[in-house]
């Protein structure tokens, strides 16, 4: 319960500022509920000072576009090193080990160059193109195939299914829990992500919600903490919506790999 609420207070925090007008963000005590409510102030200017919405729409299309691509190219990876036989299948594994050892600034500037050189820089696809082979993907739905009995892939090619066949026929449907889970990890690593998009955007249409929020810096009138805050909690929101409607599916799958 200690641990829980150490993690909630920032968030309740956040949300308590939200409402707040700015002489009470910046009295010496702190209280929770507002002694005046500028709630709807303050998200009437997250909404209308920045460009707010078009930002979390920039987020679902970026997320959603890496997370779909991430899954048509991590599952049929995954069920090769998991299910098939061929020379160099160890050393593949080991290169998916060493991607998942290696952060993703170190590769910041190579890809840098590789998108200025293709010219994809300030675009939606340089925001998506670095993130559609995940490590982690891999790693994770070939750990799950792994746990799949053989039998079920034999009987499977008796009845002439192709092997792609079998990865999007047999094996997603089964590993439905870790496909879950990996998808609420990528939509919320990428969703939150400001380290890339800081470097791959400059223009504000195309920032996603990260990014966005910086918009509500003022270099001369100084940062306005209560709509900041507000776009904050609009930001973080859909990720806490989408995570209770999926959460059960989350528990199962690593509760699952727990066990296996």
């Amino acid at each position: 319960m200690v641990t829980a609420a150490l993690m909630l207070l920032p968030f309740v925090w956040m949300l308590s500022l939200s409402v707040k007008g700015p002489g009470e963000m910046f009295r010496s005590g702190f209280a929770l509920l507002p002694a005046h409510f500028h709630g709807l102030d303050n998200y009437r200017a997250a909404l209308t000072a920045a460009p707010l919405p078009r930002f979390l729409l920039n987020g679902v299309l970026v997320c959603g576009s890496i997370a779909i691509l991430q899954l048509l190219l991590c599952a049929p990876c995954a069920y090769a090193l998991a299910k098939l036989q061929f020379k160099g299948r160890g050393a593949l594994f080991a290169l998916v080990l060493l991607g998942l050892i290696i952060p993703q600034q170190v590769l910041a500037l190579p890809l840098f160059f590789i998108g200025y050189r293709l010219g994809l820089l300030d675009s939606y696809v340089g925001l998506i193109f670095p993130f559609v082979i995940s490590p982690f993907g891999i790693f994770l739905l070939r750990q799950f195939f792994r746990g799949i009995p053989d039998d079920i892939v034999h009987a499977a090619r008796l009845d002439g299914v192709s092997e792609l066949g079998i990865v999007w026929r047999i094996m997603a449907p089964m590993a439905q829990p870790a496909i879950i889970a990996f998808l609420i990890f990528s939509v919320v690593s990428h969703w939150n992500d400001l380290f890339w998009p800081l470097i791959a955007v400059r223009s504000e249409s195309l920032m996603p919600p990260a990014l966005g929020i910086v918009t509500f810096r003022d270099a001369e009138a100084g940062t306005d903490y209560g709509p900041l805050m507000a776009g904050a909690v609009l930001v973080v929101a859909p990720l806490v919506l989408a995570f209770l409607l999926a959460q059960r599916r989350f528990i199962e799958s690593l509760t699952l790999g727990g066990v296996k």
